[in-house]
């Protein structure tokens, strides 16, 4: 494991200025780019040891702030730990953000991202992997199949509604993915049962996705958030596991 150095950075984008976590293994050296995409509570000291984890494994890591329209973070008052008693008040903040944040939006802040990873220094050139969490697994999707060129890895992990009958659902970008991808669901997650497993599973195949989809079996929605009550330790270290046999293929090739 690498000393990392993490940083507070502003990144432009169409809309303003986003603010973000970016963190690097420490001195000199440039080192495959990862942007991982938060879950709806946002960047905050778990994420950002999620992230310094990752670095520590040698990547480069930006943890944007995707409500960043609505202020810097933390936009929403976060309590030390998030349980059950006041995740319902969080949720009736946050879910509006997460509405708003549209397909569009959500691709378009990804060009200003993946265009300040190409431009820093202590990222390498080449393909950048993506690992999202909770509605992070969405945003990954989209940013996959909207910039083919530029990513060569997904992980998405507890995500959910990431398959339905809309138009805009995030299984169809598999259609112009070339990235190969990992998917961890969470067996007690009612908001991807496995019907919209079977279609991701589905949509993947069809397009020829390079991928694996497994059921973390016991383990909740959230599972790898330290800060909340549905951590599960062993679906966690499952997932890292997971993410760097990943991301050590398809990004340092």
């Amino acid at each position: 494991m690498m000393a990392v150095r993490g940083s507070a950075v502003d990144i432009p984008t169409q809309n303003g200025m986003a603010d973000a976590y970016f963190v690097h293994p420490d001195g000199d050296g440039r080192h495959p780019a990862v942007l991982l995409y938060q879950d709806a509570f946002g960047p905050r000291p778990a994420l950002n040891a999620m992230a310094d984890r990752l670095a520590a494994e040698g990547y480069a890591v930006l943890v944007p702030n995707v409500f960043y329209r609505q202020g810097r973070s933390p936009v929403v008052p976060l309590p030390a730990h998030i349980d059950h008693d006041n995740r319902g008040v969080l949720f009736a903040e946050l879910g509006p953000l997460m509405q708003g944040l549209t397909p569009d939006l959500v691709v378009a802040d990804a060009h200003a991202y993946l265009g300040w990873l190409a431009d820093c220094p202590q990222a390498a050139d080449g393909p950048v992997g993506i690992t999202g969490y909770c509605m992070g697994a969405r945003l990954a999707l989209y940013t996959a199949g909207s910039y083919p060129d530029r990513v060569a890895a997904v992980g998405g992990f507890h995500g959910g509604r990431l398959a339905t009958d809309q138009p805009d659902s995030p299984h169809l970008a598999a259609a112009t993915m070339t990235a190969e991808a990992y998917f961890g669901h969470a067996d007690q997650d009612e908001s991807m049962p496995p019907a919209q497993q079977e279609l991701l599973e589905k949509a993947l195949t069809e397009a020829g996705v390079i991928h694996r989809c497994e059921v973390y079996q016991g383990a909740g929605h959230g599972y790898t958030q330290s800060d909340t009550s549905e951590f599960d330790p062993e679906a966690t270290e499952r997932h890292w596991a997971a993410l760097l046999d990943l991301f050590g293929r398809t990004l340092r090739g």
